[in-house]
């Protein structure tokens, strides 16, 4: 039978109640979608991968742990069904029109999409995805998504643009959560070679830029040491465009004259900490903290130690581009606990020095 014809439509959906069943890969571009575009969003699944289980423990989605009823569509104005079993979304289709509500249904990837093909030399491309607004992200990289066969990705990268893979396309989720879920790194690499090598284009999909602090240079080491060939698409990375989007620039004429990149991920007393804080806090640059959110109190601690005024513009931008973006701004010794009021949690980004203060209408 023909495949239905079907009239693509832009839906004004900010504020309003979206039902998606299902919490699985299929589902989870149409989760992001909607959630850049405003709408109040409820997943029913009894399972939901990383990314999806992300936003519901960030309140940002709502998550109810069980099987899909039809009572579930009740307030609903549009529903996604993106269970990944075929029989169960036409189920919810199916209850949906005889509520008079509008269903879409995700594709699911299917055996006609990933049949192996010797014949076909496999590749690996590295995406950088930018901040997290698909709109973000470069022609390139959605080049590359539109052509993929399997796209690998984190919680951090533009996912609402995984509603644009063609059909049968399968989606892996890795993402690591903070002191949560995670994939370890050579589990990854080895998920990108084994596609690979069997004649797959295959799209890594990262926020921000892979090799800034994106562990891109290891996942090209990997590939490279398989044989399998690779290709790099930049992206902006969030050390740069978080800042920017907050109302921050991280150098300005009269401010200062540099930026100093830092990775927070570990505490400055930490043994595997190779920053010099001492240092930073007299080097006369600005610094823009990455995976600091946890650390903060101890970083301004060795700053202050290190001779760096208590009292220096500090500011959090957390969710740079996406609908829940939060900024902060405070003093060096201040910040984390107006974060900490503000409800702000990773990711985020951190300045600290004069830019922080940065008023375009001063």
């Amino acid at each position: 039978m023909a495949e239905p014809r079907r009239y693509v439509v832009g839906l004004a959906l900010e504020g309003r109640p979206v039902l998606v069943v299902g919490a699985g890969t299929p589902a989870i571009g149409h989760v992001a979608a909607l959630r850049d575009a405003g709408a109040r969003v409820t997943v029913v699944a009894t399972e939901a991968v990383a990314a999806i289980a992300d936003l519901a423990d960030r309140g940002i989605v709502a998550w109810r742990h069980r099987g899909y009823s039809p009572a579930d569509l009740a307030g609903a104005r549009l529903v996604v069904a993106a269970s990944g079993d075929a029989a169960l979304d036409a189920r919810v289709a199916d209850d949906a029109e005889d509520q008079g509500l509008l269903c879409v249904t995700a594709d699911a990837p299917s055996a006609d999409g990933l049949v192996d093909a010797p014949g076909r030399a496999g590749e690996v491309v590295l995406v950088g995805g930018g901040p997290g607004d698909p709109g973000l992200l470069t022609v390139a990289g959605l080049e590359a998504l539109r052509a993929a066969d399997v796209v690998v990705c984190d919680r951090l990268a533009p996912l609402a643009a995984l509603t644009g893979l063609r059909p049968g396309a399968e989606v892996v989720d890795v993402a690591k959560i903070p002191r949560g879920e995670f994939t370890a790194q050579e589990r990854i690499n080895d998920i990108l070679v084994e596609h690979a090598r069997a004649g797959r284009r295959v799209v890594r999909l990262k926020g921000g830029d892979n090799f800034v602090f994106g562990r891109g240079g290891e996942e090209l080491q990997a590939c490279a040491a398989a044989g399998v060939a690779t290709r790099v698409i930049p992206g902006i990375s969030s050390a740069l465009a978080g800042p920017a989007l907050g109302g921050i620039p991280v150098t300005h004429r009269g401010l200062n004259q540099g930026f100093t990149v830092v990775s927070g991920h570990v505490p400055p007393d930490d043994e595997r900490c190779t920053i010099d804080y001492a240092h930073l806090a007299r080097a006369g640059t600005d610094l823009v903290l990455l995976m600091a959110v946890a650390n903060l109190p101890a970083i301004a601690e060795a700053l202050v130690a290190g001779g760096m005024p208590a009292d220096t513009p500090a500011a959090m931008v957390a969710d740079a581009s996406l609908p829940s973006q939060h900024v902060v701004r405070a003093t060096l010794t201040t910040l984390a606990e107006a974060a900490a009021v503000a409800g702000l949690r990773a990711p985020a980004i951190t300045v600290v020095g004069a830019v922080a203060a940065f008023d375009p209408l001063v």
